[in-house]
C-alpha cells in the first residue's frame, strides 16, 4: 500500500507493478471523505506491460510540475491521441531508457503525436509545416497551433529527464542522473530554469510581420505587393506564388 495526495505517485505506482516482488500494489489516495483505494495492478494490467512501463514518459511528455503542459490540450485528449497512435510507445520505451540523446527518430514520433494532438486530420510529418498550415491556411491562433520544432526539442529533452531519467529509476536508492544543462535546462545566478527554444524570438529578428490571404495569384491587391515585400511561409499561398518584387 502507498499513502499520497500526489497523482505523480499513482502513475509510478501502477508503471513498477510489473517489476516488484508483489501480487497486488494498493494507492490510498486523497483524504477524508474524498479518499480512495486505487488498485494500481489493475490499471497495468488493464494497460498491458509496454503502456504501463512507459506511463511515467507518457505524463511527463504531456506537462507535470517540471515540463510545461501544451497551450489548450489536456492530458484526456493526448490520451485519446496515443490510442490511435501505437507508434508512440515503442519511442517512449526508447526515451524511458536513459538514452544519451533524443534521436531523431524518436523526435519525429513525437512531432507526429503533437502534430495530431492539435490537427487530428493532418497528414504531415514536419510540425514546423503543420504550424504554418493551421496559422495560414486554418486561421488558428498562435494558442492554437503546436510549439515549433526547436521548443518541441527542449521540452522533449526535459520530458526524458523528468520520466526517463528521475522517474524510470524511482525504485533505486540510488539513481544515477546527468547533469539537468543536457536535458533542457540551464543554470542561472539562483536557480535552474527551462531553455525554451535555442531560436531567436520574433521580436527580435521581425521589424514587421506582413502576410496576405491571397488564395489564387498575388496581383497588385495583395498586402505583400503593396508592402513591397516578397510572400513568406505565414502566407496563405505559402510564399509560393513566384513573385518577385
Amino acid at each position: 500500500m502507498i499513502r499520497t495526495n500526489d497523482t505523480d505517485a499513482v502513475v509510478l505506482a501502477a508503471s513498477i507493478v510489473n517489476t516488484i516482488p508483489a501480487e497486488e500494489l494498493w494507492v490510498a489516495y486523497g483524504t477524508g471523505k474524498h479518499l480512495q483505494n486505487i488498485a494500481a495492478h489493475a490499471i497495468a494490467s488493464s494497460l498491458g506491460r509496454e503502456r504501463a512501463a512507459v506511463l511515467p514518459m507518457f505524463h511527463a511528455l504531456i506537462g507535470c510540475d517540471t515540463v510545461s503542459f501544451f497551450a489548450c490540450r489536456g492530458k484526456k485528449t493526448a490520451w485519446d491521441i496515443w490510442g490511435v497512435f501505437p507508434e508512440l510507445t515503442s519511442t517512449l520505451l526508447t526515451l524511458s531508457s536513459l538514452p544519451e540523446v533524443v534521436d531523431d527518430a524518436s523526435l519525429a514520433v513525437i512531432e507526429r503525436f503533437v502534430i495530431l494532438l492539435y490537427d487530428r486530420t493532418s497528414n504531415l510529418a514536419k510540425i514546423n509545416e503543420a504550424r504554418q498550415e493551421l496559422f495560414s491556411k486554418k486561421s488558428r491562433t498562435l494558442e492554437m497551433i503546436p510549439p515549433a520544432q526547436a521548443a518541441l526539442l527542449q521540452r522533449t529533452k526535459r520530458a526524458v529527464y523528468q520520466g526517463g531519467y528521475v522517474w524510470a529509476q524511482t525504485i533505486l536508492t540510488q539513481p544515477v542522473l546527468p547533469s539537468p544543462s543536457e536535458w533542457g535546462w540551464q543554470r542561472d545566478d539562483k536557480a535552474w530554469i527551462p531553455v525554451w527554444t535555442t531560436q531567436p524570438q520574433m521580436k527580435d529578428t521581425c521589424y514587421e510581420l506582413i502576410r496576405c490571404t491571397c488564395k489564387t495569384a498575388c496581383t497588385g491587391r495583395c498586402k505583400c505587393v503593396k508592402a513591397s515585400l516578397a510572400c513568406t511561409g505565414l502566407c496563405y499561398c505559402g510564399g509560393n506564388c513566384n513573385l518577385f518584387i
